[in-house]
């Protein structure tokens, strides 16, 4: 019996490395647009200002492709087996930015895919994201039966746990639409019992004014000592509430040799990464997600980390 077209898209999708795929109807998204404009209404994007300026595009898929009728969602697994360091010297970078910048990686092979595609289908329009558009990936991922929103606000795999980058791929034709699946989260609150700065205000709400992530990440100002006492160590990214998740006990390791962690990112020296300079890291972290936070921003996180170690001795 010959394959479906939404098969064959799906298989071909696998093929290029993708750990898992989906196909959700596009349509506006009433719930999840209440949701993100209750917690915009809070402050709890911080001082993520584009996430309000685009919060309608965000919401409706036809804004950013008129008539848009499927997003084709995949899911990418990133996790290598290789240890956080647990020297007080040395700081922690989140396990996603340890190899090669997944952008990149995730937008090469759905462009192939995206080509597959335009072969399938005559005259088809589509737009390609992965973390960088008007796109709400998380929930065109959760509707696509990927997997579900975990507490801690990551996709969750059964197979695979949340170890995964997402991305997407918006187009003008109807393909075989998948269902979402449970949440299995269930009555378990490991993440916010754990995270250490108390960022996870409530299940499934994240406040990025507390959390580590986007404080190393994406905030430009000074960093609040109150918070950065608890930080653990973590220079760039945090981890802890996926560290801790009972779902993750599923994961597999990366067959994306990208991914697998840059030696010199497992356990930099923080007083190393307080005097970096320009040269070294562009160097560095050529190609590297760690790019985002600049300069600036890593030599801030180092220096608060070394001033935390000596206030709290």
């Amino acid at each position: 019996m010959e394959s479906s077209l939404t098969e064959r898209i799906k298989q071909k999708a696998i093929d290029l490395g993708f750990s898992k795929v989906g196909v959700a109807r596009a349509e506006t998204l009433s719930s999840e647009g209440a949701r993100l404009h209750q917690w915009l209404s809070h402050g709890y994007h911080a001082s993520l200002h584009w996430m309000e300026r685009e919060a309608a595009k965000r919401t409706d898929p036809s804004l950013v492709l008129p008539n848009v009728q499927s997003v084709l969602s995949v899911a990418m697994n990133y996790y290598t087996p290789a240890q956080h360091s647990n020297d007080a010297a040395s700081g922690k970078i989140s396990r996603y930015a340890w190899g090669e910048d997944y952008h990149d990686i995730l937008t090469q092979k759905l462009e192939k895919l995206d080509d597959y595609v335009m072969t399938q289908i005559p005259d088809l329009q589509t737009k390609i994201y992965v973390d960088t558009g008007p796109v709400m990936d998380k929930a065109w991922a959760v509707l696509a039966g990927i997997g579900w929103l975990g507490k801690h606000t990551n996709v969750i795999i059964p197979e695979l746990g949340s170890w995964v980058f997402l991305g997407e791929i918006l187009l003008n034709a109807e393909l075989e639409y998948d269902e979402p699946i449970p949440d299995h989260c269930g009555t378990c609150t490991a993440c916010l019992d754990a995270c250490p700065t108390g960022a996870i205000i409530e299940s499934y709400v994240v406040d990025s004014n507390k959390c580590i992530s986007y404080l190393t990440i994406e905030h430009r100002s000074d960093l609040p000592p109150e918070l950065t006492r608890n930080f653990h160590n973590w220079v760039y990214g945090c981890d802890i509430c996926q560290d801790v998740c009972p779902w993750n006990r599923f994961q597999k390791e990366t067959k994306e040799k990208a991914f697998q962690p840059r030696a010199e990112n497992l356990g930099p020296k923080l007083v190393e990464l307080a005097k970096i300079t320009q040269e070294e890291f562009s160097r560095r972290f050529k190609n590297s997600p760690i790019k985002r936070t600049k300069l600036s921003g890593l030599v801030r996180n180092a220096k608060a980390l070394l001033e935390s170690h000596l206030t709290s001795s």
